[in-house]
């Protein structure tokens, strides 16, 4: 990216939002390739176009390999939150996560956080759940939570077309129902310990819809379109998932982010994401919180030969149900100015009172079969 992109970027994007706090999101291929220099610059336009008392955000997703003092130094004073990719211990992480060489990359990965960790820079985890990470919830989920002692998480479906017709999708394209087993193991351990300690993102999400919110994720918005991409020349796109010549929609330079964001054909292609929902999906009870999930995912026929259902429809009914009675006892926790993770304690109560009943009953019928006079409650 030129300076001159760079400049004109920045002035525009905080021109274009008349908002007390804004966010700019550094994404690539690997942002850190561009060197610290670039990020200098991309400071000084930051403060040099930014609007009395408005404070602005930067948040960086990485690889973490290049990372060492010097960039997490800036990091810190910068006050960067920084997504860092990491799939779960070396061996599932470096199942896929290979460098250009085919060299594994767990080892630098790590490496990298340690120094976030020694300068205090806030990072969360984006961790992709493929078909082999996907039969690991709770290795994983240990991994991060006790060995990274990290508490922000993204579990990521990973989704990858093929130009194969027969075979549409790739062999480490997660499942639906396996994603949907996923979430399901790794929350009963949450909901049971682990509530407002760490903070996975798609639970969130849940209980923000179940609290009678907007999901906050724009794959589970009614409509999207707000997540656009610009690449390193100006040119701008509908999303960063649909970043081909049939979603483009100009480059900055020529006209102006206002005018590109607000073009009839990407206010339409927000609005799609509502009006192409299988007929399935409107009669579906999850439909509140899913919303279809992200179009790019919507690749299956239904049996009734309807088209674009969502791969991870399966996995998504599976979560959401699963989840529905405590997300709804959290959400009136909520409304009531109290804490969700006081259902931890009443899940500890009720199942302790589960078990000294069950406990009781197995008294009752070892007494009874040896002829011991029983009270009726079975104590």
């Amino acid at each position: 990216m030129s300076d001159e992109i760079l400049e004109s970027f920045t002035r525009q994007y905080i021109q274009a939002q008349n908002v007390p706090e804004l966010t700019f999101a550094w994404q690539g291929g690997e942002p850190t390739l561009m060197g610290l220099d670039f990020f200098h610059k991309a400071m000084s336009f930051q403060h040099t176009y930014r609007q009395s008392g408005q404070k602005i955000n930067n948040s960086l997703q990485t690889n973490a390999v290049l990372l060492d003092d010097e960039w997490c130094q800036f990091f810190k004073r910068h006050n960067f939150l920084l997504g860092v990719s990491l799939d779960g211990p070396q061996e599932l992480h470096d199942a896929y996560r290979v460098d250009k060489g085919g060299k594994p990359t767990f080892e630098g990965v790590m490496h990298g956080i340690r120094l976030l960790q020694k300068h205090q820079v806030e990072f969360n985890i984006l961790a992709c759940v493929n078909d082999r990470t996907a039969q690991h919830p709770l290795e994983i989920y240990h991994f991060f939570r006790d060995e990274l002692a990290t508490a922000f998480i993204q579990f990521i479906p990973i989704i990858e077309k093929t130009t194969d017709l027969a075979h549409p999708i790739s062999e480490r394209s997660v499942t639906g129902q396996a994603y949907g087993q996923f979430l399901n193991t790794i929350f009963d351990e949450w909901v049971q310990r682990d509530i407002g300690k760490i903070f996975i993102q798609i639970f969130d999400v849940a209980l923000a819809a179940w609290a009678g919110y907007r999901p906050g994720l724009c794959v589970h918005e009614e409509t999207c379109g707000r997540a656009m991409a610009m690449e390193h020349n100006g040119d701008l796109y509908a999303c960063d998932h649909f970043v081909d010549s049939g979603h483009f929609l100009g480059n900055m330079i020529a006209q102006s982010l206002v005018e590109l964001i607000n073009l009839p054909q990407q206010r339409q292609f927000g609005r799609n994401k509502k009006a192409d929902l299988p007929h399935r999906c409107h009669n579906c009870w999850v439909r509140f919180v899913c919303n279809g999930g992200c179009p790019k995912d919507r690749l299956l026929t239904a049996q009734n030969g309807e088209p674009r259902l969502n791969i991870l429809c399966e996995g998504y009914q599976a979560f959401f149900t699963h989840v529905d009675r405590p997300m709804r006892r959290m959400a009136e926790l909520l409304h009531a100015n109290r804490a969700p993770e006081e259902i931890m304690e009443q899940l500890r109560l009720s199942k302790a009172s589960s078990a000294g009943f069950k406990q009781g009953r197995k008294r009752h019928y070892k007494n009874k079969a040896r002829g011991v006079p029983c009270s009726t409650n079975g104590n």
